[in-house]
């Protein structure tokens, strides 16, 4: 089986590539490689590379910088799906995109299912909204092609929320962390796991067109900081963690609005996957374990 990845330098296609199954042939790209926002180049690197699957893992992700890049935006999170989409459906094929917990916008308090009306609050989700939608258009239910959304991720390498705290704890006496945003984290080793659970069963029956994949359990970006203190001490990352503050989303503004509540409801594609849900805290704490450098 051939898989073609975008994103390959971003820290999920890290995760994809150091997890890959034996005996599947990689075409890992980055951005060298695949200009996302060209469309074109999209549907020429699936011509080319004709691949059983394209994982569109590579995405606009720069959640405040797209209020003044909209079009970027779009481009990479919306016009490369659709490119490939249009691509595969027409040459065969399967895509597995991956999508985000903003493309609510965190009103009702209680976990978002799959089948959930997208209403996204900001540039950054609406462009990966339209993605979905134009996936959606284009196959209209039909598994080859599945939307694997997920949340708030973290990772060992790359720039993310759990590395950047850790820094901020091995700088800093104190800190200020929003604690009325609640989500779940989701580290990229599992979630490349269930990425390339998702491709292996996919391959060979038909999934959920629509899922959801986070860690287990439910958190504040606060929890999550006084969390990487507490681990890192335990792992002797830091001689003494900084002291969290807990503040408002109205204390920290930001360019971009973020949804309030984003927890996504994993149950129905836990079962699909056949994978049981690890808490965020134990996945954190194997991401901070592999930890080389901040």
């Amino acid at each position: 089986m051939r898989v073609l990845l975008t994103g390959a330098g971003g820290q999920l296609g890290q995760a994809l590539i150091a997890s890959a199954p034996d005996g599947l042939e990689l075409v890992a790209t980055g951005r060298s490689e695949l200009d996302l926002s060209n469309p074109q180049a999209c549907r020429e690197a699936v011509q080319q590379h004709r691949p059983d699957w394209v994982l569109n893992a590579g995405a606009y992700t720069a959640v405040d910088k797209a209020e003044s890049e909209p079009d970027l935006a779009h481009a990479v999170n919306a016009g490369a799906p659709e490119a490939f989409a249009t691509v595969l459906k027409q040459e065969g094929g399967r895509l597995l995109q991956i999508s985000t917990d903003f493309v609510f916008n965190g009103t009702q308090g209680f976990p978002y299912k799959p089948d959930q009306k997208r209403v996204p609050l900001g540039v950054y989700g609406a462009s990966k909204a339209a993605g979905e939608s134009a996936i959606e258009a284009l196959f209209n239910g039909d598994p080859r092609a599945l939307i694997l959304r997920t949340s708030w991720v973290i990772g060992p390498v790359g720039k993310n929320f759990a590395r950047t705290m850790l820094r901020l704890h091995q700088e800093r006496d104190s800190l200020g962390v929003v604690a009325d945003q609640v989500g779940c984290p989701t580290s990229t080793i599992n979630l490349a796991q269930a990425c390339w659970q998702a491709i292996q069963l996919g391959s060979a029956s038909d999934l959920p067109p629509v899922m959801h994949w986070s860690d287990a359990g439910a958190a504040s970006w606060y929890d999550v900081s006084v969390a990487v203190g507490r681990i890192s001490q335990d792992l002797g990352l830091v001689d003494e963690p900084a002291k969290v503050k807990p503040i408002t989303t109205a204390d920290y503004p930001t360019p971009a609005q973020r949804p309030s509540y984003s927890l996504l409801d994993c149950t129905s594609t836990r079962a699909a996957l056949q994978l049981p849900g690890e808490h965020w805290e134990e996945a954190l704490r194997t991401v901070l374990t592999q930890v080389t450098s901040t």
